[in-house]
This record gives C-alpha cells, structure tokens and sequence, in this order.
C-alpha cells in the first residue's frame, strides 16, 4: 500500500508520546513531504537567523507507525528517491561551525536549483539530495529534531540518499518513524552550519526487521555498509562506530577478533558526517564485497 504524509504533519522532537499521524504495514510505500530546516521560514538573503522561530527549526514529516513493530525490533526504510524544490537556503555566521569565531554577524544565502544543478554565483554544482534528519522515537524523554542519537535524528550524513538503505533500531512499539532536513547538496562535516538546506519529497519503502539487533543506525549505500554513531567528541563517535562494526561482522563470521580489526585497518574508512549538531556524528564503513565474502549480510 501507498500512503502520502503531508509536511503539515510534522513534529520537532522524537518521542513516545507523539501521535502517529498514519500507520502502515511492513513492505509499505510512504511518501513523505517535508519542509527545509528552517520550516520554509527564509525566503530571501534579507531574512536572518536571529529572526527566525527557532521552535521551528528541523521539523521532521511524520511521525509513522509500523504496525508489527516491537521494541528490540529494527526499522529498514529504503529510500527510492529524494526530490528537491527549487529553492535552496544557506545560513553561516557567528559562533556556526569551526569558523565561527571569524563572524560577527549572521550571513544568509540563496541557492536556485535548476536542472539538477545547484547555483552558487557562477558555479553549477550537480545537486546530491539527501535526508539530514531520519529517526525514531527514543524509549522515553524527548531529543529534538537538531540532535542525533542511538535513535538516529540528525545525524546530517550524505549517503542516507537515493538507492541507501536506513537501518534504525526501535525503541518503543510501532517505532514513530519521521524524517525531514533535506540537503540538495552537503560535504561531509556540514562546516559553515548547513548544507543547501531545501524543500522537497522523500520516497521510502519502510520494512521491520526481526532479525537484526542494532544499538545504533546503519546504513546501506553504494557498495559499503556504515556504523553511524554520535557523542560529543569525534573521538567517542568513531569508537562507538567501530565498535558497532565490529560486533555487527563479529556476530556473523567466524573471524578471530585480531583478524577482523586488522580487516578493518586496511579495508575500513573512519569518516566524519557532521560536526555542527549538539553531538558530533561520525560513521566507520566496510565495503559490502568484503563483508559478503565474509558470510556477512544485512
């Protein structure tokens, strides 16, 4: 089955106590329209940060819940597409990323989006849509849509696109599955406080998976199988993403440990996803050759 979730439908925390706005059987299609980060709240170079309604901000289309889906239980959402809108936004300045010390103001830029392109002054970039904020509802409390987590959120990391494959563990029944903060385009780190933040449409076929055991996201995405992990140093997130790994490989080959973290030295990449959020996400990938030649499958 098909359903539609319009962007009005929308929350800007994750948490138990939000109502599911639909309910969908695993092997569903959803369809999910979502605003920018900004709620659509900027709309030309004069609008500000220091203007905006920052309850507002990072809004999430949803939340969804997946009949048949029980604590312990992870969530598989494929993502079949991302379609953008026409009209990007950017946003930098004081106190925003590694060079915020450098401003003393708040510095808004707009981006049209045509034919695929994204259009910085005379550059024409080839746009990589891809969804900044996916989670699930945490076992009690609420994270704001802004923070990342075991739960996912904003974990702003660019292979959650087209063709990737989300993998969520779920913490409370139905799991309450949302997503939004789209970026047309984004390099890893999201240094200056954003991506081309945009509008636009997310096409996801959304499965519960009884046979996985996850703590934190993984993801599926061109050849490589990432652990997704974020904690408020770089250097918690990448151990708690290769520890993930390991235990992921570990359970399911019959590899000695010294082996497999050797496998992991030469074969294995540490990378950053983003360093902007109030925890920092970083994500430790294995190519899913390798793991398939392993016995290793997800």
């Amino acid at each position: 089955m098909r359903h539609f979730v319009e962007a009005q439908k929308r929350v800007v925390v994750f948490s138990p106590d939000n109502t599911p706005v639909v309910f969908v059987d695993t092997g569903d299609e959803v369809v999910f329209e979502t605003l920018d980060c900004f709620s659509n709240q900027i709309r030309t170079c004069e609008d500000r940060l220091e203007s905006l309604d920052w309850n507002q901000v990072n809004p999430a289309t949803g939340p969804v819940f997946v009949n048949g889906a029980e604590p312990g239980d992870v969530l598989e959402v494929q993502i079949l597409d991302v379609k953008v809108r026409e009209q990007g936004v950017m946003a930098t300045g004081k106190g925003l990323g590694p060079l915020g010390e450098r401003f003393e103001a708040y510095y808004t830029k707009i981006v049209k989006i045509e034919n695929s392109k994204a259009i910085f002054n005379d550059l024409e970039l080839n746009v990589e849509p891809m969804v900044g904020v996916i989670g699930v509802a945490p076992k009690e409390g609420t994270i704001n849509c802004g923070t990342p987590g075991s739960h996912g959120g904003n974990m702003d990391t660019r292979y959650i696109k087209k063709g990737a494959r989300v993998f969520l563990p779920v913490f409370v029944k139905g799991g309450l599955l949302a997503l939004g903060d789209l970026h047309a385009l984004m390099g890893d780190g999201e240094v200056c406080g954003t991506g081309v933040e945009v509008a636009g449409e997310v096409v996801t076929v959304i499965k519960v998976r009884k046979d996985l055991k996850l703590r934190n996201p993984m993801v599926v995405c061109d050849g490589k199988v990432f652990a997704i992990a974020s904690a408020k140093t770089l250097d918690e997130a990448v151990k708690e993403a290769v520890c993930d790994m390991f235990e992921f490989v570990m359970s399911r080959t019959n590899m000695s440990s010294e082996e497999l973290v050797m496998l992991f030295r030469i074969v294995g990449n540490t990378e950053i996803s983003q360093v902007v959020d109030p925890l920092v996400t970083a994500r430790f990938s294995m190519p899913m050759d390798v793991l398939e030649r392993l016995g290793v499958s997800i």
